[in-house]
């Protein structure tokens, strides 16, 4: 595959005697919203990490924005399921701190203005003096985001970045993260194991199987936004084909598993 502001070709990635990928490929265009879904253990963050340079290729060409990973980095940032944010900094200072590590020249006012901007972006503005001990995990997250988007990047990559949180807060920042995409208009690769999250989110989703990967489908989303699951004819028979895919995906993955245990000494 050629198009796309990320591409994957071929590509393998192994861990000593285990495979994850032996031969797969994929795009990304650029400023979709692109789901990336699969049960655990498929290897959907190990594709976040391969885009993002934090993981080596195997075999195969990995491109990102026309480069290889290692040469497109500052095109890029990282949201992953845990905040990560320093506890001695309020708010404020851990957007800033993206920023300090990303642009050793950008004055320091710059910075904080960018931050504050951001932070009122996610919702944040009254709470940027807040130190991470005072956030709720839904809030600690939204500063994860801001501090992500301080760096200006083409494309951010998010590896299920909701899973930890309550289920209502899970909707309502899934809410906030499509009118950030749609203000931004970044590129987003989001990794979920989470059939609804998909369909409500993405534009494509890419359905990944158990190791060794391949793309079982990849499935057009049409809807206008925002979703709903139950108000769509088309979401709901979606939502069914890929629960029944899992099925059986879970299935084989415990036939697997047996066989292995058989075949011990």
């Amino acid at each position: 595959m050629t198009e796309g502001v990320i591409t994957f070709h071929e590509v393998e990635v192994r861990f000593a005697t285990e495979t994850i990928y032996d031969d797969l490929s994929f795009g990304v265009r650029e400023g979709e919203f692109f789901c990336i879904l699969g049960p655990s253990g498929c290897g959907k963050s190990t594709s976040l990490r391969v885009m993002g340079d934090l993981l080596g290729a195997s075999g195969g060409e990995v491109r990102v924005d026309g480069r290889a990973p290692q040469e497109a980095w500052q095109e890029i940032a990282y949201i992953f399921q845990s905040p990560r944010l320093v506890p001695w900094r309020n708010a404020l200072g851990n957007v800033v701190l993206g920023m300090e590590l990303r642009f050793e020249r950008m004055p320091k006012a710059a910075m904080e203005e960018r931050a504050c901007e951001l932070l009122d972006l996610v919702g944040l503005a009254s709470d940027m003096h807040k130190y991470p001990s005072m956030l709720s995990g839904g809030e600690r997250q939204r500063v994860a985001i801001a501090r992500a988007l301080s760096v200006d990047p083409k494309i951010v990559l998010m590896d299920e970045p909701f899973s930890a949180l309550d289920l209502n807060t899970r909707r309502r920042l899934r809410e906030e993260i499509i009118s950030i995409w749609r203000k931004t208009k970044k590129t987003i690769v989001f990794v979920t194991h989470d059939i609804d999250e998909a369909l409500v989110l993405a534009d494509r989703v890419l359905l990944l199987s158990n190791k060794p990967t391949r793309i079982l489908e990849t499935i057009e989303i049409g809807e206008d936004r925002p979703r709903t699951i139950d108000g769509s004819a088309d979401l709901k028979a979606h939502k069914a084909h890929l629960h029944a895919l899992f099925r059986t995906l879970e299935a084989g993955a415990a036939e697997d598993t047996e066989f292995q245990r058989e075949e011990r000494p």
